[in-house]
C-alpha cells in the first residue's frame, strides 16, 4: 500500500503552483508536460514534492485519468487566486524591453499561420529583440480559454468565435479560402464546375473540437462532396496541401497559405465553385494580461505585421457580451 510522508514545512515556489494548476485541467502528467515543456518524469517529481508538502496523493490514477483527490479539489480555487496574484505582481513591476528580453511568447496559431506568420515575425525580432523566442502551438477549444487564462499561451490567432467570458480581440485580416491539385491534375483545372468538382476526391481538412471557425468551410464541403469522395481527414492545412500534391485529390486550405505553397510547391491554384464564407482572424487576449508590458508588446507587434482592418476597432469580450470601442484607458 503507498504511503505519503508527513507533511515538509518548506516552502512551495511558483512552478510547484503551476503544475498543481495545470494538473487540474488536463488529468494528465504526460499532457501537463507537453503544457509546461517539461519532460513527464520532472513534472512526476514535482507532483512528489507536492504530495509531500501537502501530505496528500493530491492525484489518483482512474483508468486513464488522474483524477484529484478531495484535498485536491479543496486546493484548486485558493492555489489559482495565488497564482492570479502572482502574475499581475509580477507583471505590473517588471518593466519589459524588447532589445534586451529573452521571454518565450507562446502564440496558439493553426498550421496555416505557422507557414505565412512566422517568417515576418521571425525576421522582425531578429532586428529588434534579437533574444526574444516564440513557441508556436495549438490546442483544442476545450483548453484555449483556460490556458489564455492562465498563462500558458500569451495571444491565440484565429477565428474563435466560442471564446468570450473575459477574452479581449483584436481584427487583423479576413481570410477567404481556395483550393489546391497538384499542377498535372489530369481533369482539374484552375476553374473548374461544381459536378467536376464534386466529383473529384477531397483531402479534407477537420476542425471538429478545435472551436476554429474553418468549421463552417468544412461543413459546406460535407453538404456538397459526397461521403465516398472525401478520401481522408487530416488535422492540418499544409498536410492536405502535401497529399494534393502527391496524389489527385483537392485541398481546400486558407487563400494566403495557397498562393504561397502554389509559388514554391508546385501545386496549381483552383477557384472553389463553392462559395465558401469568407472568416475573420484576430489576435485573442485574456484581460488579466491586458496591462502586462510584454503581451502588449506583442501584441502591438502583431497588428504591425499583420492587421489589414482600416477601423483599428478592438472588441471585449465580457460574459457573452461584445462590447466595441477604442482602446480603454489604462
Amino acid at each position: 500500500m503507498e504511503t505519503f510522508p508527513q507533511r515538509n514545512e518548506g516552502d512551495l515556489d511558483f512552478n510547484h503552483l503551476r503544475v498543481f494548476d495545470v494538473l487540474m485541467t488536463e488529468h494528465s502528467i504526460t499532457k501537463a508536460a507537453y503544457v509546461l515543456n517539461v519532460t513527464p518524469s520532472a513534472l512526476s517529481k514535482t507532483l512528489a514534492q507536492l504530495r509531500v508538502y501537502f501530505g496528500d496523493p493530491l492525484f489518483i490514477r482512474v483508468s486513464m485519468r488522474m483524477e484529484p483527490t478531495p484535498k485536491a479539489l479543496e486546493l484548486a480555487e485558493p492555489v489559482k487566486l495565488l497564482l492570479n496574484h502572482f502574475r499581475q505582481l509580477r507583471s505590473s513591476h517588471a518593466a519589459f524591453n524588447p532589445a534586451t528580453s529573452d521571454r518565450m511568447f507562446t502564440i496558439n496559431v493553426v498550421d496555416a499561420g505557422v507557414v505565412n506568420m512566422l517568417p515576418p515575425l521571425l525576421n522582425y525580432l531578429g532586428e529588434h529583440a534579437p533574444r526574444v523566442r516564440v513557441q508556436a502551438i495549438h490546442c483544442d477549444a476545450q483548453h484555449l480559454d483556460l490556458w489564455l487564462e492562465s498563462g500558458l499561451i500569451d495571444i491565440a490567432i484565429g477565428s474563435f468565435p466560442s471564446l468570450v467570458t473575459g477574452i479581449r480581440r483584436f481584427p487583423l485580416w479576413t481570410e477567404s479560402f481556395a483550393c489546391v491539385t497538384r499542377s498535372d491534375h489530369p481533369r482539374v483545372g484552375a476553374t473548374p464546375t461544381l459536378e467536376t468538382f464534386i466529383a473529384e476526391k477531397h483531402a479534407v481538412v477537420s476542425a471538429a473540437g478545435t472551436g476554429h471557425e474553418h468549421l463552417s468551410v468544412e461543413r459546406l464541403l460535407e453538404a456538397h462532396v459526397p461521403p465516398e469522395n472525401i478520401a481522408c481527414r487530416v488535422p492540418t492545412f499544409s498536410s492536405a496541401a502535401l497529399i494534393a500534391r502527391r496524389t489527385d485529390a483537392i485541398a481546400t486550405i486558407p487563400r494566403a497559405l495557397a498562393l504561397g505553397l502554389v509559388r514554391g510547391c508546385g501545386l496549381q491554384l483552383v477557384e472553389p465553385p463553392l462559395d465558401f464564407p469568407r472568416i475573420e482572424i484576430s489576435q485573442y487576449w485574456h484581460d488579466r494580461v491586458h496591462r502586462d508590458p510584454g503581451n502588449q508588446w506583442i501584441r502591438d507587434v502583431m497588428k504591425q505585421l499583420f492587421a489589414r482592418s482600416t477601423s483599428g476597432e478592438l472588441c471585449l469580450c465580457v460574459n457573452e457580451t461584445v462590447l466595441s470601442g477604442g482602446w480603454p484607458s489604462p
